[in-house]
């Protein structure tokens, strides 16, 4: 039986059309909060906030981006539903979280790749990540009314943050669509059908596609589906596309989020010439040390 409290906060965040995914995480982490107290929220407060934060953080030693989430979902329950009038940046501080760079596969390391994956389907899907540098879920429920092959974009409806972009169709992309296409003849709406009638294939077969293919391949590097977005923003980026258009087409809210491929683009990076190659004349190396023994 559902609680007061979650009826209430279950119609806040739908009156905030917030993303099923997240209406979903942010209940479930709500519920474990309340659990490892054994108490509704309502009578708990910011010194078990505290506790609990600690406990994710010592006991359970969670990683920062999982911390992330419960801070937010605690922050919403009493912010929204249960109107704390408290400083919640203060109350429920989030920790910072580590930035991370990709790794990313060079242009040859792509094609490597794809000749390794096997199923015509999962080759098609993670083309299409990197064709058009869409995430796997924008991939995998794509339709064959967002492929426009008069205007050459791919319409990615409801991406990330519930946002719709076009992005670019690459005419090699939609022959390797149209082969895919007249191998599969997939029957219902989408155009990468799963086992189940009716439904996207899902993720878990591309990413588990994603493994094998890597083996056969022997890439050391790490590769996921996701892998195939961020070669996508850094190719661009060195090929000389401007920060703002790939932002746009990474379907990025903040620019900051983009520009943290400036720091993987070796072109860019490593094209600049280090201060020692300008100097007037060589450093002379040191005169070696005798040796007395």
């Amino acid at each position: 039986m559902m609680t007061p409290l979650r009826q209430r906060m279950t119609e806040d965040m739908r009156v905030r059309n917030l993303a099923p995914n997240t209406q979903t995480s942010y209940v479930q982490q709500v519920s474990l909060f309340a659990r490892h107290f054994n108490k509704s929220p309502e009578l708990l407060g910011p010194e078990e906030i505290r506790t609990y934060q600690l406990y994710l953080t010592d006991e359970k030693k969670l990683a920062p981006s999982s911390i992330l989430i419960a801070v937010a979902a605690l922050r919403f329950v009493y912010k929204v539903s249960l109107k704390k009038g408290w400083t919640v940046e203060d109350v429920i501080p989030a920790p910072k979280k580590p930035e991370k760079l990709p790794v990313v596969l060079s242009p040859e390391e792509v094609l490597q790749f794809l000749d390794c994956v096997g199923s015509i389907k999962h080759r098609a899907i993670l083309t299409t990540c990197y064709a058009a540098g869409l995430r796997i879920s924008e991939a995998i429920h794509l339709k064959p009314i967002d492929i426009d092959k008069q205007r050459m974009v791919i319409r990615v409806e409801q991406g990330k943050g519930q946002k719709d972009r076009y992005v670019m169709l690459s005419p090699k992309l939609l022959e390797i669509l149209r082969n895919y296409w007249r191998a599969a003849r997939p029957p219902g709406e989408w155009i990468f059908e799963g086992d189940i009638a009716g439904q996207p294939i899902n993720r878990s077969s591309v990413e588990l596609a994603c493994q094998k293919a890597r083996q056969r391949s022997g890439i050391r590097k790490p590769i996921t589906p996701h892998s195939f977005r961020h070669a996508f923003a850094v190719h661009l980026l060195e090929s000389g596309t401007d920060i703002r258009t790939i932002q746009l087409l990474l379907g990025h809210r903040s620019l900051a989020t983009t520009a943290r491929y400036l720091r993987i683009a070796t072109s860019k990076v490593c094209s600049t010439s280090s201060p020692l190659d300008l100097l007037p004349r060589p450093v002379e190396p040191a005169p070696p040390t005798p040796q007395h023994f």
